[in-house]
């Protein structure tokens, strides 16, 4: 089904109503013959968390909108490697976690050891930044906090509360022991909150 039939087929809902998956379709369809609407739909519709999210990670307003950029660009050329077995969302997700990783690698090639001493933050954080993109002053109030953290416990914490990553992924992805995944999460949660608590008056 090209984006074309979506629009034409009886009962068929408009681009802008048709499922991921079946944009995903018709974005591969169209562009054989150069049609990119069902594309540039898929685009609008993941542009806003995939920014934010790449924001979250970065720390930074500018190069996250680079870094989206990218993203959307990588995921495209990658949609035929695109299988359906979990959502588009999450799909492009672990794209946008990948390529803002490397990012950070190259720019900072080793993290700041806080592995040693106790921390208290075992709880997932009160103030989630998993933030509805539809809702800016909200998510750039998280993104400010989440700029004040350093990039050790920033990362793998939104991996954790943003992403939905294990323990497991988390350590995988930054090659670092479970115990130091756990450790800098908790400790990521307890300094979120201290800084939320310092700008914002509260936690909630």
């Amino acid at each position: 089904m090209t984006s074309g039939d979506l629009d034409r087929s009886v009962g068929t809902p408009p681009l802008d109503q048709a499922s991921d998956d079946d944009l995903v379709r018709a974005a591969l369809d169209g562009a054989a013959i150069g049609d990119t609407r069902a594309l540039d739909v898929l685009i609008e519709r993941h542009q806003g968390h995939v920014r934010a999210n790449c924001e979250f990670l970065a720390g930074e307003a500018e190069t996250a909108r680079d870094l989206a950029q990218e993203v959307m660009v990588k995921a495209y050329f990658g949609l035929d490697t695109y299988r359906g077995e979990a959502s588009f969302r999450t799909w492009i997700r672990r794209v946008k976690v990948n390529h803002c990783l490397n990012h950070l690698a190259r720019a900072r090639p080793e993290f700041v050891d806080v592995d040693s001493g106790a921390s208290r933050g075992d709880e997932a954080m009160s103030v989630s930044p998993d933030v509805d993109v539809e809702a800016p002053e909200r998510r750039n109030a998280v993104a400010a906090v989440l700029g004040e953290l350093t990039e050790t416990l920033r990362v793998p914490l939104v991996l954790r509360d943003v992403d939905g990553f294990s323990y497991d992924e988390i350590a995988g992805q930054l090659d670092i022991k479970l115990s130091a995944a756990k450790m800098r999460v908790a400790r990521g949660r307890e300094q979120f909150r201290e800084v939320w608590t310092r700008r914002f008056g509260d936690a909630r």
